[in-house]
């Protein structure tokens, strides 16, 4: 060993029905920066029990580096220079991620079908499959998305059901525009529902000034309301335009 080596001891809970995931992740992290680590195992909730009691804390895994207490994995990722999302905190990472995805599997099966993933039909999957994963988004809990819903949408405060029926409307839609099939029924669905959305966000957020969570990505998310969810609508708008100009449009 040399004098420059540095040295962690961590303690973290491993038992026989288990393993703290937070342990391991600040066992990586210390390890990923250079640390030598001491890796001291709580194995029962007795034991684990008296060391928050002797240490004072509320939480373990818990990190020490040269006789101080940094904290849990969350205090370690600052201690590293990293950051750490606040509770509750607003992030459009949830779209960035959608969209990212729905674009590559767009350009993806137009390079299968046409052997470019740069084509007209690569752009309107692009946009079909981005309503039919925000649909799906919505249905994994539509008690939630329909209580954001309502905090904004303009026809779902005037009739209810509304909020209930349009994650699957919007999925209907999405499955349809994909497929090319019975655009006299899917450009008018997704003409409608694409401009009452628009008009409710627009009039909540540029007109009434108010801040508001997104309900585009379902119920549980922390995307503020605006940008992400009038685009969303847009898409839809411009979608059902598209397929109403007619079979040449849609790379028919």
């Amino acid at each position: 060993m040399t004098g420059n080596a540095k040295h962690a001891t961590l303690y973290r809970m491993v038992m026989p029905d288990h393993v703290c995931p937070y342990g391991l992740k600040s066992k990586w992290q210390l390890e990923r920066h250079g640390y030598t680590v001491d890796d001291r195992w709580l194995t029962t909730r007795a034991e684990t029990d008296a060391f928050k009691a002797e240490h004072n804390v509320k939480t373990t895994p818990q990190t020490f580096i040269d006789g101080r207490r940094i904290g849990g994995n969350d205090d370690l990722t600052r201690f590293f220079g990293g950051k750490v999302a606040e509770p509750g905190a607003t992030s459009y990472r949830p779209v960035i991620a959608l969209f990212g995805m729905t674009a590559a599997l767009a350009m993806a099966a137009s390079f299968a079908v046409s052997g470019s993933p740069f084509t007209v039909r690569a752009a309107e999957w692009f946009v079909s499959f981005s309503m039919c994963v925000l649909a799906m988004l919505k249905l994994q809990d539509v008690e939630k998305f329909s209580s954001m819903f309502l905090g904004y949408d303009l026809l779902a405060r005037r009739w209810v059901p509304y909020a209930y029926a349009y994650p699957f409307l919007e999925g209907l839609a999405g499955v349809l525009m994909a497929a090319g099939a019975l655009p006299w029924f899917a450009a008018p669905l997704g003409l409608t529902i694409g401009t009452i959305g628009a008009v409710s966000v627009f009039k909540a957020v540029y007109v009434d000034r108010r801040t508001l969570k997104c309900a585009c990505v379902g119920g549980s998310s922390n995307v503020p309301l605006g940008f992400v969810s009038l685009t969303e609508n847009l898409f839809m708008i411009g979608m059902a335009l598209w397929m109403l100009a007619g079979p040449a449009a849609m790379g028919m």
